[in-house]
């Protein structure tokens, strides 16, 4: 129910061609190519933290899952 009730309110196919013009007419066209590149480095740097946060979390389970060494 709550995905359908999000759906509502994204933008449609004419909305977009707005948002792109206005976003044309605030950054000029030469500026546009500097914030997508941006954007990409971080999206890129926010996976890789979700990738590393993944693996610690792993590696900790495993370590939780080994048996545990009684030294005898």
């Amino acid at each position: 129910m709550t995905n359908l009730l999000l759906l509502g309110f994204l933008p449609s196919g004419s909305e977009w061609i707005i948002i792109a013009l206005v976003i044309l007419l605030l950054f000029g066209g030469k500026k546009i190519p500097e914030l997508m590149r941006g954007l990409g480095k971080g999206v890129k740097s926010f996976k890789d933290g979700v990738n590393e946060a993944k693996d610690e979390i792993n590696k900790a389970k495993e370590d939780l899952d080994k048996p545990a060494d009684t030294g005898k």
